[in-house]
């Protein structure tokens, strides 16, 4: 494939803005270029010197007068329950009960699964997407369903069949032999085949016996470069049932640590009520925490505690956690994680805002070295950020020309309309169809 070049206002982060106050880790280039050979990104730089470097037959998209960002990574959300996203319901388990379960049987029907996915994945790329860790539902097949649709577009994608064989419809449970064989076959089948991989995934300790959690444990040592996705701390009777049901263990991520679920590629979806040494813990693991600030908000589950885990060093991403989630949008979800951080009395300038959606969800996913910012070697997945994408928004660029600030509004105000185009490995899988 010959090199292709790509000309706008180049924002993205070497580091994380929100260690030591460090505005230098998002780096700009309010006229940049980069260029784009066999899917990589092979330089980057200001546009005045990258134009001179380029060959006469390097063709140059131009796309000044808008944002070029790292395509946003969500590193914990569950295509099943796409179709009831925004469902009335009251806290956590009720709403599985209520909503979640019932929805996730119909994926015994792999047709369902196949167009639920095939949507699922065209609404992620609509939205800037082009990472992400998924949950499946118990039906093998489902997984197969969301490989299959990722594979067309060439995403990067974790995903796995859901482990559960206890406090679910019979008709979701799962014993721990067969959780532990199809988890197998599907790792032998999907992980490492192009950009796919495999996350073993418990939904939560409640819903997974102690036999199924040791042969989880045993498949995390066998195939050690896989993830291990899971929910933790989410609300605070989960925590009481997770506790009560496994009265040996020192707290509930320590349920995880007991069946060596805990470890440098597990993420743990919430962690907002951890207990006191839980944080040491996953540092000292080098685990992850996946923030999902909307469904935190929509199921009133609580509010995300950045600073204590950044104090930590505990890796975060950012997650639209769908369909306790409310949008598929990480523009929506980073708006909400500020307001949520707000409430904490913390802050979120826009470039921590920019890492937690994109270098950050890398870095939670153990990605870091092949996407999340644009540096050369990187894959070249990117968003093409329309600044005017609505009245209002057009209005308010024109009350600034600091791309900083700008980027804060467009974080704050702009949704899916503002995708003006999604670049996966180079190659153009959505362009929004009038822009403006």
């Amino acid at each position: 494939m010959s090199a292709r070049a790509f000309r706008g206002t180049i924002l993205h982060c070497l580091t994380d803005p929100g260690v030591d106050n460090d505005r230098d880790a998002m780096q700009v280039f309010e006229d940049g270029v980069f260029i784009v050979e066999d899917g990589d990104i092979i330089d980057i730089g200001p546009a005045d010197d990258m134009l001179l470097r380029l060959g006469e037959q390097c063709p140059v998209t131009d796309y000044r007068g808008r944002f070029l960002l790292p395509g946003f990574i969500d590193c914990h959300v569950h295509y099943p329950q796409t179709n009831i996203i925004a469902a009335y319901g009251t806290q956590l388990l009720d709403w599985l009960n209520t909503y979640t379960f019932p929805f996730e049987a119909r994926f015994a029907d792999i047709e369902y699964a196949r167009e639920t996915a095939t949507f699922f994945v065209d609404e992620l790329i609509r939205n800037g997407t082009t990472a992400a860790a998924v949950f499946a539902t118990v039906h093998a097949h489902s997984v197969d369903a969301l490989f299959e649709a990722t594979s067309r577009k060439n995403m990067c994608t974790f995903a796995g069949k859901v482990l559960m064989d206890r406090h679910c419809p019979s008709n979701l449970c799962d014993t721990p032999e067969t959780g532990y064989r199809e988890s197998r076959d599907l790792i032998e089948r999907w992980h490492g085949e192009g950009r796919n991989l495999y996350a073993i995934t418990p939904r939560f300790a409640p819903t997974s016996s102690t036999e199924q959690l040791t042969l989880a444990g045993k498949l995390a040592s066998e195939f050690p470069d896989t993830l291990i996705q899971t929910h933790l701390a989410e609300n605070v009777e989960e925590v009481e049932w997770a506790r009560s049901l496994f009265p040996d263990s020192d707290s509930y991520l320590g349920i995880y640590r007991d069946f060596g679920l805990l470890r440098d590629r597990s993420v743990f979806a919430h962690c907002i009520h951890l207990e006191d040494q839980d944080h040491a813990s996953l540092a000292a693991h080098n685990a992850a925490i996946a923030f999902c600030p909307t469904s935190n908000l929509f199921l009133g589950s609580g509010l995300f505690d950045l600073e204590t885990a950044r104090n930590h060093g505990v890796r975060v991403g950012l997650a639209t956690d769908v369909g306790g989630g409310t949008s598929f949008s990480q523009l929506d979800t980073v708006s909400e994680a500020y307001k949520v951080l707000q409430l904490r009395g913390q802050s979120l300038h826009s470039a921590s805002g920019l890492y937690l959606a994109t270098l950050g969800s890398a870095k939670a996913l153990h990605l870091e070295d092949q996407i999340g910012n644009l540096l050369p070697g990187k894959a070249a997945d990117f968003v093409v950020l329309d600044l005017e994408s609505t009245p209002l928004l057009s209005r308010r660029m024109t009350t600034s020309q600091d791309p900083a600030d700008q980027l804060f509004a467009q974080l704050m105000l702009a949704d899916d309309r503002a995708i003006q185009a999604t670049y996966v490995k180079g190659e153009c899988v959505y362009a929004r169809e009038n822009p403006n």
